[in-house]
């Protein structure tokens, strides 16, 4: 890792210890989930070590890191999979907190964002649709809001709402309307607007349950229903007609997040390993002595330096420009999201028949990981999009040196 500003450096090893030590050994056995209390018991430990929110902001109980700095912390967090639970820097509630720090009003800040910082409270983000609403395409989003007096009604039925199960809070994306400028009020696009929907609300229903392969994210990937459920105009977050926009704010740096904690993880499997090609001897020498062994390696260690690399630019370029920030996010997460499990199945390989049992973690590792090439938006998308800015880039380029 880069050279870091003392302050951090500390934090990130304080984390790295308290990982270790007091997380490490809470672990459930693989495939098993968290249970309620052992979360509670651990994230008051992270509070009392001082390691818990790195990311949030200091007033509302974090630890006040800068975003261009969040990697180093959040690697060490995920080198264990319960480790950004624990120090509540998991999604969705990590990406949630940070954009109603950026864009909320402070009557928002201390109803939603002080209790979710503080683990009183939990959240979910409701974008995914079912066919043919939106996934992978946002433009397709047919959950919808129709302006009443005092605020507004929402209709919708939202699938793959990760962490609703548990959460007390839903921010809901839903269409809206154009509307008029009043005494009291500015005109609003047509376009995509952010509620934020209480769970005990009148009209809320969480639906079918999805079982996934992964379980590091608490709260379940169930289906959301809203009928007929009724929210004042306080629960605009940002602006009516702006949700599109609104939403790159929340989407960069969750998909780079998403990048650091499984590349934590990654070099926990990349950890395991070596401690397994230094220890173990084949056909009369040791395995990390094997050609095809340091092969294997060799591509991990690659593949580890290239995704450090790549999160480490784009978590600086958000603070300095948020849209190209959110352009080279897609660059991270689909290098990343491919690269971290080519590193775990390498690992799990060179562990062998302990790699593919419960004896060793890297079977369920594989699970967790490679479900993040679909999530945050397919690789394939973001393949899309990358091909499309480049080649965007390149005529425009073409086209002002004639």
């Amino acid at each position: 890792m880069t050279s870091l500003p003392s302050d951090i450096e500390d934090l990130r090893l304080r984390t790295r210890d308290f990982i270790r030590t007091v997380v490490i050994p809470a672990e459930p056995a693989p495939g098993e989930r968290l249970k309620e209390a052992d979360r509670s018991r651990l994230q008051d430990a992270a509070k009392a070590a001082g390691v818990y929110a790195p990311h949030a902001p200091r007033e509302y109980g974090g630890q006040g890191v800068p975003l261009r700095y969040w990697s180093p912390i959040f690697q060490e967090a995920g080198y264990s999979l319960i480790g950004p639970t624990v120090l509540n820097c998991q999604a969705p509630d990590e990406g949630n907190m940070h954009m109603l720090e950026l864009i909320g009003t402070e009557a928002q800040k201390e109803q939603y964002l002080r209790p979710l910082v503080s683990g009183a409270a939990r959240s979910c983000f409701g974008m995914t649709e079912p066919h043919p609403g939106a996934g992978s395409d946002p433009a397709a989003l047919r959950s919808s809001a129709a302006k009443v007096d005092g605020g507004w009604v929402i209709t919708g039925h939202k699938r793959f709402t990760s962490g609703a199960n548990n959460a007390t809070f839903c921010i809901a994306m839903v269409r809206t309307p154009a509307l008029e400028a009043t005494p009291t009020s500015a005109a609003a696009p047509a376009g995509a607007t952010m509620l934020l929907v209480d769970m005990d609300a009148p009209g809320v229903r969480i639906g079918e349950q999805i079982s996934t392969m992964d379980r590091a994210i608490g709260g379940g990937h169930p289906h959301l229903h809203f009928v007929d459920v009724f929210v004042p105009d306080t629960a605009v977050l940002g602006a009516p007609g702006e949700g599109f926009r609104y939403a790159q704010v929340r989407l960069g740096p969750a998909r780079l997040t998403h990048c650091m904690r499984w590349l934590g993880l990654a070099r926990r499997a990349m950890d395991i390993a070596l401690d397994r090609a230094n220890t173990r001897e084949m056909f009369g020498a040791a395995l990390h002595e094997l050609g095809i062994a340091q092969d294997m390696l060799a591509l991990n260690v690659m593949d580890l330096e290239t995704s450090d690399a790549i999160i480490t630019k784009t978590a600086g370029l958000l603070e300095s420009d948020a849209r190209a920030g959110s352009a080279l996010s897609s660059v991270a997460k689909a290098h990343t999201s491919e690269a971290v499990y080519r590193v775990i199945d390498r690992s799990l390989q060179l562990c062998g028949g302990d790699g593919v049992s419960d004896r060793l973690p890297l079977a369920s590792y594989l699970n967790e990981v490679r479900a993040f090439r679909i999530y945050d938006g397919s690789n394939e998308t973001h393949k899309w999009a990358i091909a499309r800015r480049a080649s965007s880039a390149r005529r425009r380029e073409v086209a002002n040196a004639r």
